[in-house]
């Protein structure tokens, strides 16, 4: 707990961190900044490889996490066959050309086959995917992959939208470019339920 002018707050910032790898990270991009024509040892770079190393573990924290596993934690039988779709999830990604970011939504359905998943579930997914370096189409097919393996359902539906900041900031910089993927199973294969699926995602529901 922290005081501050007699109000207590309950925030802290707690994040684990590989410490024999993040000293090695630190030294690296040390040498980057002199690389790079600067002085790591001014005032407002002294701590930046430290910060930055610290960043780049949390931005991968994905290999840390099994996508199946996360999935058979929370695994019940249900007789409901009916679509469960779980839009607008937030997606911060790096893309493995260029270490820069990709950002986005993904939009993921299932319907199931004897066994359901915590809603939260497929949230934590598309994380344990997204925090690694990608490519968006990867993404897209590692997620449904895992959801398919696992739950077996009778379909399986990923849409992503991103904008990629290695076209943003460099290359062509086109400023308002989004790039979408899809990949589909079983169920969602056929016109009819894919399109159900594509509306569902584009109606304001909330």
């Amino acid at each position: 707990m922290k005081k501050k002018n007699n109000h207590v707050f309950s925030y802290e910032k707690i994040e684990n961190h590989n410490v024999e790898n993040l000293e090695k990270l630190s030294g690296y991009y040390k040498e980057i900044l002199k690389l790079i024509e600067e002085d790591p040892n001014r005032e407002g770079l002294l701590g930046t490889p430290l910060r930055v190393a610290k960043a780049m573990q949390f931005m991968t924290q994905g290999y840390e996490h099994d996508p199946v596993e996360i999935l058979k934690s929370a695994m019940f039988r249900e007789d409901y066959r009916e679509m469960v779709i779980v839009k607008d999830i937030e997606i911060f990604s790096l893309c493995e050309h260029h270490l820069i970011p990709f950002i986005g939504k993904a939009h993921v359905a299932y319907i199931p086959n004897q066994y359901i998943t915590g809603l939260s579930k497929i949230a934590r997914v598309v994380e344990a995917y997204a925090r690694r370096l990608q490519v968006q189409e990867r993404l897209t097919t590692q997620i449904k992959e895992a959801i398919d393996s696992t739950l077996k359902p009778l379909g399986v539906a990923v849409v992503i939208e991103a904008q990629h900041l290695c076209m943003i900031m460099r290359g062509v910089q086109k400023q308002n470019s989004v790039t979408t993927t899809s990949d589909f199973t079983g169920a969602f294969k056929r016109q009819e339920t894919r399109s159900e699926f594509i509306h569902l995602i584009g109606s304001k529901l909330h």
